[in-house]
């Protein structure tokens, strides 16, 4: 069994092509990222709204969409990318996910995933940075 952090993408961004996990500056994305890795996951990935799942270390540019303001129709077919996406990297039954993304970011991955985790769940975004930072401020 694998575990696998999902964590979703963030408005800011560097302005140019960069690696994945370098391309996302805001404080929540970086917190949520040292909070994956401090879990010892198998495998992170970032929930893009224009790339589907994408691996942190691939290079991708800057680009301005987020499911925020898609109707969901729109979101269901991007999510339906993102299930074909992670069938190749997972068992969907027996791994192990933590979401540390939106619900508009879950909603139709999770009726897919057995196993999940939402630690992050019905917090604000700054109670969000809080807790994140409460848990990675020894690394």
């Amino acid at each position: 069994m694998s575990k696998i952090a999902l964590i979703s993408c963030v408005n800011k961004k560097l302005p140019c092509k960069s690696k994945a996990k370098n391309l996302y500056v805001s404080p929540l994305f970086k917190y949520n990222f040292k909070y994956a890795k401090s879990l010892n996951p198998d495998k992170v990935f970032i929930l893009s709204a224009k790339y589907g799942m994408v691996d942190i270390e691939r290079e991708i540019e800057p680009y301005d969409k987020t499911l925020n303001n898609m109707p969901s129709k729109e979101i269901r077919e991007w999510a339906d990318g993102v299930i074909v996406q992670l069938k190749k990297e997972a068992d969907l039954e027996k791994d192990e996910f933590i979401f540390l993304a939106g619900a508009k970011y879950r909603k139709y991955l999770i009726p897919h995933i057995s196993n999940y985790q939402i630690p992050l769940e019905g917090l604000k975004i700054g109670e969000q940075i809080h807790y994140l930072k409460e848990r990675v401020s020894n690394e």
